[in-house]
Formats: structure tokens, sequence, C-alpha cells
């Protein structure tokens, strides 16, 4: 099963990307993050981890599956038999960039995790996408 939410931000790629893998201040930008802790050291990279905390939940080990700068970045974790698999997607578009959230249910279990949870799991990635939306956009505003 996959979520996804997308929308234009009216900032440039670099920017939108620059807050995209600084994943330690995601709480700052959206509601549906309460905490994240690096795992490891450096730039983020595949094999880079962070544990999330968010809210109603336990708290996630994410691991970095893919990372092509500054268009793509993918990451997993498990909730029982199902993995999950986050994607943030960014291309140019004019003088801005559309920003493309994803989330990938996979795995036995997964179907009815969707049925049980996805409209509260696509209210999530939206919840983030405007969130990545506002703190782009004050940034190119202040500059």
């Amino acid at each position: 099963m996959r979520l996804e939410h997308e929308l234009v931000i009216h900032a440039p790629v670099e920017t939108v990307w620059a807050l995209t893998v600084d994943v330690e201040r995601w709480p700052d930008t959206t509601p549906t993050i309460t905490e994240v802790v690096r795992l490891d050291d450096g730039p983020l990279a595949v094999g880079s981890q962070a544990r999330i905390k968010q809210p109603a939940q336990g708290a996630r080990v994410w691991t970095v599956s893919r990372l092509e700068a500054p268009h793509e970045f993918e990451w997993g974790t498990t909730f029982g038999s199902v993995r999950m698999r986050g994607g943030h997607h960014l291309s140019a578009e004019g003088d801005g960039c559309r920003n493309r959230l994803t989330l990938d249910l996979e795995g036995f279990g997964s179907g009815l995790l969707g049925r049980l949870v996805g409209r509260k799991m696509l209210e999530a990635i939206t919840t983030e996408n405007e969130g990545f939306k506002k703190a782009a956009e004050a940034r190119v505003a202040r500059n």
C-alpha cells in the first residue's frame, strides 16, 4: 500500500533539501514528530539511523536506504511484521520545487494496518509536507 502527498513549495530545491536532511530539526517544522535523535554522526547517508518519536506511538529506528542529493531520500523501519518505507522526492518546478512525500507499507498485515490507520498516516504526511512548505518559504523570505 502506498500513501503520498505532494505540493509545490516556493523555494529552491536546495532549500527544501537542507530542511529534509536536517532530520533532528523536524520537530520544529511539524507537530507529527516530537523527537528525532541521530544514532550516528556526520551528514545523512545510506545506512544512517535515527530514532523518531511521534505522538501516541513508541519510538522507532529509521534507517536510510537511498539518498541522492538533492532529490531523493528514503528510509525504513518495521512495525511488527509490516515494513514501512518513507520517501522524500524533490524536483525543480519553476522557481520552486515539487515535494512529494511517500509512505509504503509492505509485508504481512500491511493491508490491515493501512485500513485501520491509513487515513491518519496520510494526514500525518500531509501535515509534514505543509510544515516543510512553511519552513522553506519562511527561510526564503528572510534571505
